[in-house]
């Protein structure tokens, strides 16, 4: 009898491989990488001249899977599809949590309707759009909830279409932010310098599929297909290979420096990246710069309440104190974290200042996002958010 239950569930475990293309690896490895293919079944995504989405995404996904089987032993490669199937957004992450991964990667292609001429690759994090295109982006993503049966229920009234759907994004901060914005930043990096492809930059929006995961997540925007010359490009297998290299590439990257931190060593980082990873500990030291009344960190830092600050500037070096990157900005302050130091302004206990002061900032410094301290302490920024409220 208990032979047969065996064999049931292996049956079933085999049939479930086989309808949805979910692949689970058997061996326990040390890092699990989750790539998620956008779209399958009987969503397309967008569709171009002679291709659609959900095959390029796909095409690119398994591409990069395999570089990466083949180079890191080490590494547990889990697909959220592995075939042309339908995958609902919830279950993608869901896919990516039960995995434990410490990555999540969703390949996607752009398109824009009306604009032939639209070309480059872009990478995204979670967060709110700071612009009508960043939104339209997400607006698009997100649509796939609705070749869901029931989505009004199974994503609480959420309405991928309108626009007052997204304030949601406003209220919530990611607590792997650092991390996620610094591989999109490695991941534009090579498709500029590797995939030499025309660089759309790292942007931050609201995608369901990346709000639900909880571990750093990126979501990458191959290229337009609405652009017949990038649609070939995208479509073919020297374009699939070249886009997969260069993901799996920052990827790797990535991964090194992860391991250093794991090992306790300090990461060397290029100069040119514009944000870093960081362990979920406490930072090394907290410092502050010295001379410019300008610079000076709020008193508020000296309170035992939750300090909240705006993270607008990542270097590899400490910046003069009249550097002109610097000017221009309130109570501008910095932290040294694995040796890369993280500059931040508008430091105050009052979280709807930081807020408020968020919204000019991120008028230069698009990616700019709020963090916490308690004394020299970095924390986690929705706990400080929830004693900010209960303490009102």
């Amino acid at each position: 009898m208990i032979a047969g239950r065996k064999s049931i569930l292996c049956i079933a475990l085999l049939m479930a491989t086989m309808l949805f293309g979910i692949s689970y690896a058997t061996d326990a490895q040390d890092f699990v990488l989750v790539i998620d293919a956008g779209h399958g079944g009987h969503d397309p995504g967008a569709i171009g001249k002679r291709a659609k989405e959900k095959d390029i995404n796909l095409n690119v996904a398994l591409k990069l899977g395999k570089l990466v089987q083949q180079n890191c032993k080490d590494v547990k490669v889990v697909y959220t599809r592995q075939k042309d199937v339908f995958v609902t957004l919830n279950r993608r992450a869901e896919i990516a949590n039960n995995a434990k991964a410490d990555l999540f990667i969703s390949v996607h292609t752009n398109s824009v309707a009306g604009n032939s001429t639209a070309m480059g690759a872009s990478t995204w994090t979670l967060g709110l759009a700071k612009s009508d295109a960043n939104l339209d982006v997400a607006k698009r993503e997100n649509s796939v909830i609705l070749y869901e049966d029931d989505y009004k229920t199974s994503y609480a009234g959420f309405d991928p279409n309108s626009a007052e759907s997204y304030i949601i994004f406003e209220f919530m901060q990611d607590n792997y932010m650092s991390q996620s914005v610094h591989l999109a930043s490695l991941v534009q990096d090579e498709f500029k310098t590797t995939a030499k492809r025309r660089d759309h930059g790292v942007h931050q929006a609201g995608f369901l599929v990346l709000k639900a995961s909880a571990m750093p997540s990126i979501l990458v925007e191959l290229g337009f297909i609405s652009t017949p010359a990038e649609e070939q490009f995208l479509a073919s297998e020297a374009g699939a290979n070249t886009m997969a290299n260069a993901i799996f590439r920052a990827f790797q990257t990535y991964k090194k420096e992860h391991e250093a931190k794991q090992g306790g060593a300090t990461a060397q980082l290029p100069n040119n990246i514009s944000a870093t990873a960081e362990k979920k500990s406490a930072p090394e030291s907290v410092k502050k710069e010295q001379a410019p009344a300008q610079e000076t960190a709020s008193a508020a830092t000296g309170t035992e309440k939750p300090v909240f600050k705006i993270q607008f500037l990542t270097s590899s070096r400490k910046l003069a104190s009249n550097d002109r990157r610097l000017s221009g900005l309130k109570s501008v302050d910095y932290y040294v974290e694995k040796g890369t130091y993280k500059y931040t302004c508008g430091a105050s206990t009052d979280y709807n200042q930081v807020r408020s002061t968020l919204r000019q900032v991120t008028k230069t410094y698009k990616d700019a996002f709020i963090i916490a301290f308690r004394g020299s302490e970095k924390m986690n920024v929705n706990e400080a958010i929830n004693e900010f409220k209960a303490n009102k």
